[in-house]
């Protein structure tokens, strides 16, 4: 026997030997001294059966997976980054490693991320939250007095002046005012009380927080959440993890993505025999579809809201993106109050913002605020501890949100360069937003709505019946073939329009417009010659 066996005849330490062999370490024994690092240990038999039975024991079956886990997470999909978004990855690591291709680069037109895109980003903003995070600069000169006037009451809010404490779990108390005063500004001196907004890590934090707790009962009781269709898959994920009742309205291509309000009703009431319909999520201007919601049309919706007793969610982060003429912003508060005291005091109403859309486009800071009025006040206390309990939303987030609700104004020194900054992306998203449109309508086989809103196309495509067969053989919906072979033949990543929800029989895909109009001309040019080969292949 070697020099390394071990010879003190303890179980335990025969054990220990075992187990460190198992883990590839080298065993000690504490009588005898350690072998040189050249030289070779043998073992004895019985080492090694223990050894093969600790290493046996220690690749258990998993506590976790796929038939044990949270059936309500494995429910939930996110079409925006799903299977396909992962193929164009894979792609694009083949192309670093030289894998030839029929394209250069993969042009990810999935997902609304303007700076992704190419989009500056707003000066006064990155300078006022530069401010905030190293606050050292306040005494540069290269900062505008405006700019540094925001970043110390926004400190001044934060714990210790630093943007690195927490805040209350509301958010902070200025930034809300701010808020609150933006709202007033924006729907023409409708009051808004802060005690009524909740700062939120972007806007799904905030829907995914009150749809959490607005669910509640069993079978027929359960609650049902009226989304629309096409919808933001962030509604279909949200209502899966919560194991609540979706119920689909459908918005009417034929008139531009129309909000019906008999479309409602039909809805509602074949709700009502599998579930309690309690909740009506609208979101305008639209995502996918980019329509405009018009003032009638709101007014309909809200009458319709208080009429069955249907709190209502108003997605509103695209507000500030509206291209169309005869188009206007029109928000859910606003015409509640204007609609009078017996809507305004009663109707439920929750409305979200963000700093990830708009001229901003400022995604990763995760920044948004939601606004609830007519709570219940025990309901309210509810709400403020379900946000304690992720303590606080992204304070550089917060201070960001800060900006878009109070930017700098007529005579400050940053206006001018702000003011030309915002209308430059607006009036480009504009012109992207009808060049998208005019070029898809010239393709045969392809028919788009106009871009009233928002910053994608959801254009409608014909797929001949052969590739309907084909994709069934792959197992995959129409579209989703359709947009794979899109992005293995051209590297364009759309997102096919089953993932959002579509009338039965229709096929789409969703296209963000904000790369930049040269790179985008390229795209839709792509996207033409492909269809034209897709429907000559499968005719």
């Amino acid at each position: 026997k070697g020099p390394g066996v071990c010879r003190s005849g303890r179980k335990e330490m025969a054990l220990r030997c075992a187990a460190s062999l198992a883990a590839g370490r080298q065993p000690r024994c504490p009588r005898l001294p350690r072998p040189a690092r050249e030289g070779t240990v043998r073992w004895s038999s019985a080492a090694k059966a223990s050894a093969v039975t600790i290493n046996e024991k220690a690749s258990r079956e998993k506590i976790l997976t796929l038939e044990s886990m949270n059936p309500q997470v494995k429910a939930v999909e996110y079409a925006v980054r799903g299977p396909i978004v992962l193929k164009a990855g894979e792609i694009e690591k083949e192309l670093r490693k030289g894998v030839k291709k029929p394209f250069t680069e993969v042009i990810k037109a999935n997902i609304g991320d303007a700076h992704a895109m190419g989009q500056r980003p707003i000066t006064f903003l990155r300078q006022v939250v530069a401010l905030c995070t190293y606050p050292n600069l306040l005494d540069s000169p290269s900062f505008p007095e405006d700019a540094k006037k925001r970043a110390r009451r926004i400190l001044q809010g934060c714990g210790g002046n630093s943007l690195g404490s927490y805040s209350a779990s509301q958010g902070i108390n200025c930034i809300r005012e701010d808020v609150a005063s933006y709202i007033e500004r924006r729907d023409g001196g409708v009051p808004a009380d802060p005690d009524n907004i909740y700062l939120t890590t972007g806007a799904s934090d905030g829907i995914a927080t009150i749809l959490k707790i607005l669910v509640s009962g069993g079978g027929k009781s359960r609650t049902g959440v009226m989304i629309p269709i096409p919808q933001y898959p962030l509604y279909s994920a949200a209502i899966s993890e919560l194991d609540a009742i979706q119920v689909n309205y459908y918005l009417d291509e034929e008139n531009c993505w129309a909000l019906d309000v008999n479309e409602l009703r039909r809805s509602l009431n074949e709700a009502k025999a599998y579930c309690n319909p309690k909740v009506l999520c609208i979101i305008n201007p639209g995502n996918p579809t980019g329509q405009v919601q018009n003032r009638k049309c709101i007014e309909d919706v809200i009458h319709f809201a208080w009429e069955e007793k249907l709190f209502l969610l108003a997605d509103e982060v695209y507000q500030d993106n509206v291209y169309s003429e005869g188009c206007q912003f029109h928000s859910f508060k606003k015409i509640l109050y204007e609609m009078g005291p017996e809507y305004y005091n009663n109707v439920e109403l929750a409305s979200f913002h963000s700093t990830s859309k708009g001229y901003m486009g400022e995604c990763g800071y995760r920044g948004g605020y939601m606004e609830v009025i007519n709570l219940h006040p025990e309901i309210k206390g509810q709400l403020v501890k379900l946000l304690s309990v992720r303590l606080c939303p992204p304070v550089s987030g917060q201070a960001a949100m800060d900006i878009v609700v109070n930017p700098p104004i007529p005579g400050e020194e940053s206006y001018s360069q702000f003011i030309k900054e915002k209308e430059s992306v607006l009036n480009n998203l504009a012109k992207k937003a009808k060049l998208t449109e005019d070029m898809f309508n010239k393709v045969p086989g392809i028919h788009c709505n106009p871009l009233q809103g928002a910053m994608y196309a959801f254009p409608r495509i014909f797929i001949p019946s052969k590739a309907i067969e084909e994709a069934k053989a792959h197992t995959m919906a129409p579209d989703m073939f359709y947009c794979m072979k899109l992005l293995e033949e051209t590297g364009i990543c759309v997102v096919p329009g089953s993932g959002f929800g579509q009338r039965e029989g229709s096929y789409h895909f969703r296209m963000t417009i904000l790369p930049p109009v040269e790179k985008l001309k390229i795209l839709l040019e792509k996207v033409k010659d492909f269809h034209i080969k897709f429907l000559e292949k499968y005719a």
